[in-house]
């Protein structure tokens, strides 16, 4: 999800308006459609999304069987989050808290997952360390995060110099740096894939979208989004 590329402030009304435009909404569909092909089968899972904003991804995952749990600070995105899971009438839950201070147990879900989290929070391997915390032996985690080298990222760090406060913030990572994260809480990395390899235009969305799978598979090289899936022994 990249909302914040929206001119409005990030919120719920920044995650529909950037859906509402033909690049966010190719954009969004293939970053979701990678993260729940690394998820894999999510039947009778316990499924966390930390930092699930207006619960989109929670959603499909609950489509999908999963017993569903989004976390998140703010509490217009999980009002969001909670009429997005009335709206499409499945069963999920949504916790206040932050993804340094998970409100969850030791060991008590399968799969976490979190999306273009890791990039606005300051001390990035204590957040992916809790993650590894609540997972069950076994348990898959599964980050997607925003690319270091690519037009995206250059055009929001241009963003950032000329005082777009998110973006002044915010850290993109490479593929290694990623692993590095993961390795560091414990666990080892299975999957690494790229995703959005086309610039910010609708019409290069709409072009190379159908190809953008068989790149994400060669190399993270260029790619806007990167997803690591990593295991807990």
């Amino acid at each position: 999800m990249n909302a914040a590329d929206s001119p409005t402030t990030i919120g719920p009304q920044a995650y529909a308006g950037w859906r509402a435009r033909s690049l966010g909404a190719i954009t969004e569909a293939i970053e979701h459609r990678l993260l729940l092909d690394l998820m894999g089968d999510l039947r009778s899972k316990r499924l966390l999304d930390a930092g699930c904003g207006d619960g989109a991804l929670v959603v499909l995952a609950a489509a999908r069987g999963a017993e569903a749990i989004g976390v998140d600070p703010d509490p217009a995105m999980l009002a969001a989050a909670r009429a997005r899971a009335d709206r499409d009438a499945v069963q999920a839950t949504f916790l206040d808290g932050r993804v340094e201070r998970l409100p969850l147990p030791d060991a008590s879900v399968d799969i976490v997952c979190s999306v273009t989290v890791l990039c606005f929070v300051r001390d990035a391997a204590a957040a992916v360390r809790e993650m590894a915390r609540v997972l069950r032996p076994g348990g898959l985690l599964v980050l997607g995060e925003l690319g270091r080298w690519n037009v995206w990222a250059a055009l929001r760090r241009a963003r950032g110099w000329f005082g777009s406060p998110t973006w002044r913030a915010a850290r993109f990572r490479s593929s290694g740096e990623l692993r590095a994260l993961a390795g560091q809480a414990g666990l080892a990395v299975t999957t690494v894939r790229g995703a959005i390899y086309y610039p910010p235009i609708a019409w290069a969305a709409r072009l190379l979208a159908p190809v953008d799978p068989r790149l994400g598979r060669l190399s993270t090289w260029g790619a806007a989004f990167i997803a690591l899936r990593a295991t807990k022994p």
